[in-house]
């Protein structure tokens, strides 16, 4: 019987989470879902606050909560349907306003088939307003950052002239426990909105920036561009409001 097994190796900050992909994860190739990635790799970081005595309940306790901004993956496959995988993750030496997050997936046999990077927004979570990372004294920053092999998050080109490919009202399966739309629907918002040709393709990067969280009720009208040049298809997201997100997914 396989056993799975979540801990922090001695440095106390590097992360390990074992665990296997589910059928219901998946996509209809059994591929594990693009929202799904997102979805395992923002509560492992959730998970390894939550070990080091920072969950969610404890940061909202004293005026924190931490929220995604960017996200960028450098994917050699996807996990697939049954397969037992290790997700490591640490936090990196902050920037100016962000915290850095970096994650490595690996199969059974110890072969990395995802890396990424994440940034994240350290903010008041009754107001949402951004506070200075200097605030926040609960835990040492790092002072460290590894090499990484995906592309580092950051501005994403959006070029002219996108079509409008699908329409989507944001409901209450969207939502999280922050009141928000969760980050990882975002992942399944830009994938739906993309033909068969492009769903049935496999991915070898994705990019993804949040702006304006899409609320409940809004209508997001989902933008995209595909570049035969690069390969790439730009999506953006947008409400009556603002630019909801941008992504860039690269075949």
């Amino acid at each position: 019987m396989e056993e799975y097994k979540a801990w922090h190796e001695a440095d106390g900050i590097t992360f390990h989470n074992q665990m296997n992909i589910f059928f219901s994860q998946c996509d209809k190739f059994k591929r594990l879902s693009l929202h799904e990635l997102l979805r395992i790799t923002s509560d492992t970081a959730v998970e390894e606050y939550r070990q080091r005595g920072l969950s969610r309940d404890v940061l909202t306790q004293n005026g924190y909560a931490i929220l995604v901004s960017r996200v960028s993956f450098k994917i050699n496959r996807m996990p697939a349907e049954n397969e037992h995988i290790t997700i490591t993750t640490w936090e990196e030496k902050p920037e100016a306003l962000q915290f850095v997050r970096a994650y490595r997936i690996k199969d059974k046999d110890g072969n990395p088939i995802v890396e990424g990077l994440s940034s994240w927004l350290l903010v008041n979570p009754e107001t949402r307003r951004i506070l200075p990372l200097k605030n926040f004294t609960m835990r040492t920053a790092p002072t460290e950052q590894k090499q990484n092999e995906c592309a580092k998050p950051g501005k994403i080109s959006i070029p002219e002239n996108m079509e409008l490919l699908a329409e989507r009202k944001i409901l209450f399966s969207d939502m999280d426990g922050n009141g928000h739309t969760n980050n990882s629907r975002y992942g399944a918002f830009a994938m739906d909105a993309l033909s068969e040709e492009f769903q049935a393709k496999n991915l070898t990067a994705f990019r993804l920036n949040y702006s304006k969280e899409a609320r409940p009720g809004e209508t997001l009208k989902i933008y995209g561009s595909f570049s035969k040049e690069t390969n790439t298809y730009t999506v953006v997201g947008k409400t009556e409001r603002a630019t909801s997100f941008e992504a860039l997914l690269t075949f």
